[in-house]
């Protein structure tokens, strides 16, 4: 099974992007999708698959950090 968080897109140098999860930078790369600067992907392997909505992306994160907090763990 796989839960997918959504990250924000910091920067894209040709096809690889830092995406920002909650303050944990990864690399992925962005060559399956249309991404900018600002957009919120699911990554799966290396790769982003897909572009969330903003406010969907935003409602999904605000979930973990509730979960997170239920039990009793910070942002990971």
């Amino acid at each position: 099974m796989c839960l997918a968080v959504p990250g924000k897109v910091l920067e894209i140098s040709g096809d690889k992007a830092k995406i920002d999860y909650g303050g944990v930078i990864r690399d992925a790369n962005i060559s399956l999708v249309s991404a900018k600067v600002g957009d919120y992907v699911i990554v799966h392997a290396g790769f982003a698959i897909e572009i969330m909505d903003k406010d969907e992306a935003e409602k999904v994160i605000e979930l973990w950090d509730e979960y997170f907090e239920f039990m009793g763990m910070k942002n990971a």
